[in-house]
């Protein structure tokens, strides 16, 4: 069975978050951030320095990805995505680009990549990288300063609170020097990968999509691409965070959208997909990374119903987990997954 035919068929898949925002949990100094952990240096606008001392203490003892992996398959799922980099620019695998890595950097020194990508491999589970290919906090060139008219999780798109002049900043050096040697990276040194998961595509020309598009579709042949690499460069849909159209008639209704209205640099709504592919990622409460506070947890009922609902409308329901500082997924997100898997 070929990729798409897989993905049409899968319905099911499991996205982790996991990064150096797991230690913080969404708290920073006795505050708390009201909105999406992993947004947490952006939020609190934590100087560069300060938040690469988390390095230091970066030791997930308890992360096992192969309890992890066999988790997502005892409840059904048939396909895994992690973030290989978030926005704050930090990698879980040992990249040669920059030292700002798991390996590197941490004194957990193993390339949790490679870890879940061999334990993909043993429970025959497809793997999806998640790729932030435009924002990176740790950069002064990252992108999102031509954006910070609109709104985000956190003060701005870019590292605004360090590099506080757009004007010096330059996308296409930390496109070239960093993002796209970390995809030939990614996409060259773990196995067959089955998605790209771009995101936030703020800044990127269409010459700089096509560039990444091309370098995927030229080292993984058969890996599936997402909506939201941008410039309408894709091959499956992902719509926007938590998105689930509530009927089949508001679904079908997104689905007759014009063309010309459609916004292919939006994360949110409906895009055509030329393979019929679509999917939404959602999380298990409110927040993506661990969340210290976060207790609005949905119910496993509620979650069974999430997945018979969109996988009735052809979509593809990618339940987000979001492990702690020392690699642990949350005990209530294992109790939900479990429970709602015997509905």
């Amino acid at each position: 069975m070929n990729n798409i035919e897989y993905f049409k068929n899968a319905g099911y898949g499991m996205m982790m978050h996991f990064g150096l925002y797991s230690i913080l949990g969404g708290e920073y100094k006795g505050k708390f951030g009201d909105n999406y952990a992993e947004w947490i240096g952006s939020h609190f606008a934590i100087p560069i320095k300060e938040y690469e001392g988390l390095t230091k203490v970066f030791n997930p003892i308890y992360f096992n990805a192969d309890e992890i992996i066999k988790l997502a398959k005892d409840c059904g799922m048939k396909y895994f995505v992690v973030t290989t980099k978030h926005h704050d620019g930090f990698a879980l695998f040992h990249s040669k680009v920059d030292k700002y890595n798991v390996v590197d950097a941490t004194p957990y020194k193993r390339d949790i990549i490679e870890d879940l990508a061999n334990a993909c491999s043993k429970h025959n589970i497809k793997l999806g990288f998640y790729y932030s290919q435009d924002l990176d906090w740790h950069e002064k060139h990252g992108g999102g300063y031509l954006s910070n008219h609109m709104g985000c999780s956190g003060v701005s798109w870019d590292n605004s609170w360090d590099f506080p002049n757009p004007e010096e900043k330059d996308f296409n050096i930390c496109f070239e020097n960093k993002i796209l040697p970390q995809i030939n990276e990614i996409m060259s040194n773990y196995g067959d990968i089955f998605t790209a998961w771009f995101d936030v595509p703020m800044t990127l020309t269409e010459k700089q999509s096509r560039i990444i598009y091309d370098t995927v579709k030229e080292l993984q042949p058969d890996c599936l691409i997402n909506s939201r690499l941008g410039n309408g460069l894709y091959d499956y849909v992902s719509l926007g965070d938590n998105e689930i159209p509530q009927t089949k008639k508001e679904w079908e209704k997104l689905s007759q959208v014009d063309e010309k209205d459609i916004n292919y640099q939006s994360i949110d709504g409906f895009k055509p997909s030329k393979y019929g592919l679509y999917e939404s990622a959602c999380t298990l409460n409110k927040s993506w990374g661990f969340s210290y506070r976060d207790h609005n947890w949905i119910s496993p009922e509620k979650l069974a119903n999430n997945r018979k609902h969109l996988n009735s409308l052809g979509i593809n329901y990618l339940v987000n987990v979001g492990p702690d500082h020392l690699g642990r997924i949350p005990g209530p997100s294992i109790e939900i997954l479990k429970r709602a898997s015997e509905f």
